[in-house]
């Protein structure tokens, strides 16, 4: 497939029937790839973060069901629907906050139901599912393209942007969101900088951005979490771009812990905080009361890159995502236009409408 720029590096991609990943958990000392057609072997990238961010795991586990539903059709009808659903309720129990995972796997589900109401073969249902995955990675690349072209446009020239977390090509199928939009106006000639938050506890930031910016060429300047907010009180930042794991029906923005702080920091210190999300990462169904929030292993937080930081019997809390009200966010950069408050209304046209 053809896209308007360069696809450089790629998360999740589909290659011989099965789905591949770069293991992102390794990066950047080591590029370590992996392909299977086993639903527990992707549920298992998935909860341990080989494969992580929120449009990444959504393509990941639509290629997995359809590289699973593949390697069982020659199985009697009966026997192969009830392990291709039993693979997507595997892959719906992996992580329970980012959005694009059971917008992908409602789909591919939908897919199956449909396929089955035709009394399609095995063979034909598993096509079908591989047809409908497939689709499902294209349209997050040229989503992710298009969201840059929007974004771009709001970022000025000799602008040095603030990004927290990574929202790249490592947490969607390619190009990026937030760093999609770093791209584009990057190839468009801006000479924009970058600082980037080493996001504790897993170092998304320090290990995942600074390398993909630095591939890119794109200059790239590394903080600690707790160095943002006086980096944008002293004037260092002109604006603030983030990714999202879901986007709540009201505008509330669920996100890599840490960010509600720097949007605050943002808003009292007047620089604009803008979200890059694809429309499959807003979930018109849910408030801000229906989202849960992981907790992941608090032994995360208790080691930097496994070497211990604390004593080995010390408490630690980890959350994995925090929420951003819908009043600190200047605008919402998805592939369908630039969405400005107020969001229950805008979000909702935006998301209904076409093209």
């Amino acid at each position: 497939m053809e896209y308007p720029y360069p696809i450089k590096i790629r998360a999740v991609w589909w290659d011989n029937n099965r789905v591949c990943w770069i293991d992102t958990s390794k990066l950047p000392f080591e590029e370590k790839i992996y392909c299977t057609d086993d639903p527990e072997r992707l549920a298992k990238a998935i909860i341990t973060m080989e494969i992580r961010g929120a449009p990444a795991i959504g393509v990941a586990a639509a290629l997995g069901v359809a590289a699973y539903a593949l390697k069982i059709s020659s199985t009697n009808r009966e026997e192969f629907v009830k392990r291709v659903e039993e693979a997507i309720k595997t892959l719906w129990n992996t992580r329970p906050t980012a959005h694009n995972l059971f917008w992908a796997l409602t789909r591919m589900r939908n897919t199956l139901k449909t396929s089955i109401d035709e009394e399609l073969s095995p063979t034909d249902i598993a096509e079908r599912l591989r047809r409908e995955a497939l689709e499902i990675m294209d349209e997050d690349i040229r989503a992710n393209i298009r969201m840059g072209e929007y974004g771009a446009e709001l970022v000025p020239d000799n602008a040095t942007i603030l990004t927290h977390c990574n929202a790249g090509a490592l947490a969607t199928a390619a190009f990026g969101t937030a760093e999609g939009v770093m791209r584009v106006a990057w190839y468009k000639g801006k000479k924009i900088r970058v600082i980037a938050t080493e996001t504790r506890p897993v170092l998304q930031g320090a290990r995942l951005t600074v390398w993909e910016l630095m591939k890119e060429g794109i200059p790239v300047t590394l903080i600690t979490d707790n160095m943002a907010g006086y980096v944008i009180r002293r004037g260092m930042v002109d604006l603030v771009i983030v990714g999202a794991d879901r986007v709540t029906r009201e505008g509330y923005v669920i996100n890599k812990i840490g960010t509600y702080m720097i949007a605050l920091a943002a808003k009292r210190n007047n620089v604009p905080f803008y979200v890059a999300a694809p429309t499959s990462t807003i979930d018109l169904n849910s408030s801000i009361d229906d989202v849960v929030i992981e907790e992941r292993d608090p032994e995360e937080v208790k080691k930097v890159l496994g070497r211990p930081i604390t004593l080995e019997n010390a408490d630690a809390l980890n959350y994995a995502f925090d929420i951003t009200d819908p009043d600190l966010v200047t605008a919402i950069i998805t592939e369908k236009g630039v969405v400005k408050p107020p969001y229950p209304e805008n979000l909702k046209r935006i998301v209904g409408s076409q093209g």
